[in-house]
This record gives C-alpha cells, sequence and structure tokens, in this order.
C-alpha cells in the first residue's frame, strides 16, 4: 500500500486545511477551490485529508458506491426495500485529468462485451468512483468547456445521466469537488466559480524557518515513507476523532439568530449576488464551531471562515485594484470587529 504524506505533517496554510476540513465534516459545504503557487502542497492536502477520514461502508458488488443505509438517490442495482451486503472501503480521490474524455468521466458501454455477445453492458465512469468522495481537477481552470458544463449538472443534480446508442442509466454521484490552479493561466468560469462552496489562495512561504521545515519533513518522507508516518500517528488521530466528533456533532451545532444577522449583514455590505453566500457562510461557521468542539456557532466562527466563503462571490470591477480577500476583511472590521 503506497504511503500518503500525513495531512497532520503539512507546515502552514492554515486556510486550506481549515477548509478541506470543513468540507470533509459537511459535504453539503459545495467543495473547495484552491488557487496559487506550485508545490505548495495543494495536491498533498487533498490526498492527505482522505487517508484520514474514516473508510466508507459500501452496497458490496455496487458499481456506483451506493451506502447501505440510504434510501433515496441510490442507483437502480441497489433500489429501496432490496437488501444488500455491505463492505468498508477507503474514502477515494479520485483525480481528473485535464485530457479525460467525455466518456471516461460519464462512463460508457462495453463496446467489446457488446460486439461479443450483444449485451449492453456500461462501465462506470470517473464520476462513480467519486461518489461519496473526492474528485480533485487539477489546473481546473484550463478545463474544456463541454466539461464544465457536464460537472455543472452532475453538482446540480447529484446525478450522473447517461444516455447513448439507445441506452440510458442514471446513478448517483455526490462528491466534494476540490480545484487548484494557477490564475495567471487562465480565468474559472463563473458558473463554476460558483459552484465551489469555499475558495482560497495559497502562497509559497516567505518564512525561511517554515521552508526549511518543510525540505526536512518532505527529505524524511522521501528517505523512509514507513517511519515518517508512524512518527506521526499520533496527530493524525487526534485530527481523525476531531473529524468524528465533528461530523457526529454537527446536527445540533445552534445558529443564533444575531450571528446570523451578522452573517446577512455581512454578505449585504459586500454586495454578493444572490444568498448563496449567506447559506454557505453558515453552514460552514456551522463545520468549524463543530470543529472546535462548541455547541453553538459564535461570531468568531463567522471572521474565521468569511474569506473562504465570501472572496469569491463579490462581483468584479475592472477599475478596482483592490483584493477580493481586502474587501473581506474590511466588510469583517465594518460588520464583526474583533
Amino acid at each position: 500500500m503506497r504511503q500518503v504524506y500525513p495531512f497532520a505533517a503539512i507546515v502552514g496554510q492554515e486556510d486550506m486545511k481549515l477548509a478541506l476540513l470543513i468540507a470533509a465534516v459537511d459535504q453539503g459545504v459545495g467543495g473547495v477551490l484552491v488557487f496559487g503557487d506550485r508545490g505548495t502542497g495543494k495536491s498533498t492536502a487533498v490526498r492527505a485529508l482522505a487517508a484520514l477520514l474514516p473508510k466508507r461502508s459500501v452496497v458490496a458488488g455496487c458499481s456506483y458506491n451506493c451506502a447501505p443505509e440510504r434510501t433515496a438517490g441510490l442507483c437502480d442495482t441497489c433500489a429501496p426495500g432490496k437488501t444488500a451486503k455491505s463492505k468498508l472501503e477507503p474514502m477515494p480521490v479520485v483525480d481528473l485529468p485535464l485530457g479525460a474524455t467525455e466518456d471516461r468521466i460519464t462512463g460508457a458501454l462495453d463496446i467489446e462485451r457488446a460486439l461479443a455477445g450483444g449485451e449492453k453492458k456500461f462501465e462506470p465512469g470517473l464520476l462513480a468512483r467519486a461518489h461519496g468522495g473526492f474528485l480533485y481537477i487539477d489546473e481546473v481552470n484550463l478545463l474544456e468547456d463541454h466539461l464544465v458544463d457536464l460537472l455543472l449538472d452532475v453538482t446540480a443534480s447529484g446525478e450522473n445521466v447517461v444516455e447513448r446508442e439507445g441506452f440510458s442509466l442514471r446513478h448517483p454521484a455526490r462528491f466534494v469537488l476540490v480545484g487548484s490552479g494557477n490564475p495567471e493561466e487562465g480565468e474559472l468560469r463563473p458558473q463554476l466559480l460558483d459552484r465551489f462552496g469555499l475558495c482560497l489562495e495559497v502562497k509559497t512561504p516567505t518564512d525561511m524557518a517554515d521552508r526549511i521545515e518543510v525540505v526536512k519533513r518532505r527529505d524524511l518522507f522521501e528517505r523512509d515513507r514507513a517511519a515518517f508516518v508512524e512518527s506521526w500517528q499520533k496527530e493524525e488521530d487526534k485530527i481523525r476523532r476531531r473529524i468524528k466528533r465533528a461530523q457526529t456533532m454537527i446536527g445540533d451545532v445552534n445558529v443564533p439568530d444575531d450571528v446570523l444577522e451578522k452573517a446577512v449583514k455581512l454578505c449585504m455590505t459586500l454586495g454578493s449576488d444572490g444568498i448563496r453566500g449567506e447559506i454557505t457562510l453558515i453552514r460552514a461557521a456551522r463545520a468549524a464551531a463543530a470543529l472546535d468542539g462548541a455547541k453553538q456557532v459564535t461570531a468568531a466562527h463567522l471572521r474565521k471562515v468569511a474569506p473562504l466563503a465570501l472572496r469569491h462571490r463579490l462581483r468584479r470591477n475592472v477599475l478596482d485594484e483592490v483584493d477580493t480577500g481586502v474587501r473581506v476583511a474590511r466588510a469583517l472590521t465594518e460588520v464583526l470587529p474583533a
């Protein structure tokens, strides 16, 4: 089994780690978009988090990874009322390459079986493998338009619908969408940008001590992966317990009316479009509170997650050179002074 770099061993990048933890606790937040320099640990963090999460229960023999406890949103094989055995599988992290074809992503008919025996057998694609886990797209801003349209449909409905040569099939496809890229190489389409619940920018560390520590840890990992992973096991277990506790208690975390009012006022001050900003802000704040073991969302939780939930939802003014992160920080000072 290939050793994965420990999540706890990642130096700095606190916003990125927080965003991924929030998405792990509440997949309904809507995924994470990470823009920034290459070599800043984006893909490492995603794979490290997936390895940290507990195994999931799926229906044995199901090609679409349906959860046995669900009563809705199942494939035809696992329709409600049918008894089935379950098994535990690791949380999947599926890479969607930029050059992937639509058939590889959605799935396609098995041509060999169709020609040999006339049987219409469907071969599941990347979306089926990612169901219940993470779908990771590096350089997401370079994704072809027709694939962006496909992802928009799937993320909106939670289902993958395939129609080929008189063959029609649909199966559940709910996952945490994680994208990364360099904004200098191209803009992300607004429709897809809006589908990401949280957005942040990571930068190469400028502190010498941090850079030295990154190099030291990576070198130790490459020289003896098993020993390095073992040395971080206690810290990994702490994070694992923290995630599990948060997933258990998040449904009972209360959002007081005054905190909700501040969240709405913050979004109105920033002029964010629609109300998705408020909804995501509250969900992210609730997940952050659960990660802290708090039974109630506070203004401090809003301040912590507001830049992640709102910076990509602001209207752009070509004449305004102020970064969206700066605009969020100013609004926070006005609406939620520390």
